[in-house]
């Protein structure tokens, strides 16, 4: 499969209950990471994820999926073109890449991730002129 769900992700208001029913019905390692985010380890053969609370007021409690690819400002772009409402254009999550998020023209959330995408910057001006250096 060229573009594999990795991940999924539960937005709601309480976090707290959400955990407390997942943990009982589920086989599932819960740890809390940074900014009171959860991280989900599922074990092998599936995709994990996280729990948190919503990051905007009014949105619906849910769970988002995420697909990975490669580039997540060209993905964004296409699905943007093709007729998508993009929610977060491009996010950076530390070391593990960046997302992106948008609302399908069926009306459909969903999230692409590039796993360990970093950001393409310009090198830093050092400020010497090219060629004069010490001979």
């Amino acid at each position: 499969m060229a573009n594999p769900f990795v991940h999924v992700e539960l937005n709601t208001d309480d976090v707290a209950k959400a955990k407390k029913f997942y943990l009982k019905l589920f086989d599932w390692k819960l740890s809390t990471m940074s900014l009171g985010y959860t991280g989900i380890d599922v074990g092998k053969g599936g995709a994990g994820g996280g729990m948190q609370k919503k990051p905007m007021p009014g949105a619906p409690t849910m769970w988002l999926p995420y697909v990975q690819v490669d580039d997540v400002k060209k993905t964004v772009a296409k699905a943007r073109k093709l007729g998508a409402a993009v929610q977060v254009e491009y996010m950076e999550i530390g070391d593990m890449g960046a997302i992106g998020v948008f609302t399908d023209p069926s009306g459909a959330a969903i999230g692409v991730w590039a796993v360990g995408e970093k950001p393409k910057r310009k090198p830093a001006k050092t400020g010497k002129a090219k060629g004069k250096g010490k001979k």
